[in-house]
């Protein structure tokens, strides 16, 4: 990995739009059937407009984000917030920045900003992570 500096953004990523589909294929895979995300007529009841993801569901985008720059085995920390629901026809784009390096133990760590972004401009998740970016400059 190229050395990893205080203010460096992460590489361009985005997906969408987003489908009820997309919220299905989530259902199944995380065993989350709450009708709020694919019954249009529930939701509406239940005063939405429509179905929306589950906040996992974009949680998942942003750290596929976070996996696809830094490597699935340097993660060593990660929280979100949800700001905002998801919707169908939403286009989200994920932005990061790292905030801090500092070395832990036997590993130099970057602690990074995140944030998932729909086509308007609005925050869906922020959230933070840490991660391993190698060894600390003694080498140890």
């Amino acid at each position: 990995m190229a050395e990893t500096l205080v203010g460096a953004a992460g590489p361009k990523f985005a997906i969408g739009p987003v489908n009820r589909t997309d919220f299905v294929r989530y259902a199944g895979a995380s065993n989350d059937f709450n009708p709020l995300h694919h019954d249009d007529d529930y939701a509406r009841s239940a005063g939405y407009p429509s179905v929306f993801a589950h906040g996992m569901f974009s949680a998942g985008v942003l750290a596929s984000y976070l996996v696809r720059w830094f490597g699935p085995e340097s993660v060593r920390r990660f929280q979100v917030a949800f700001r905002e629901q998801v919707w169908p026809g939403d286009t989200l784009a994920a932005r990061g920045r790292v905030i801090r390096i500092y070395d832990h133990e036997d590993e130099r760590r970057a602690v990074v900003e995140l944030t998932l972004v729909r086509q308007t401009g609005d925050v869906c998740v922020s959230g933070e992570a840490e991660v391993d970016i190698g060894l600390p400059p003694d080498g140890r």
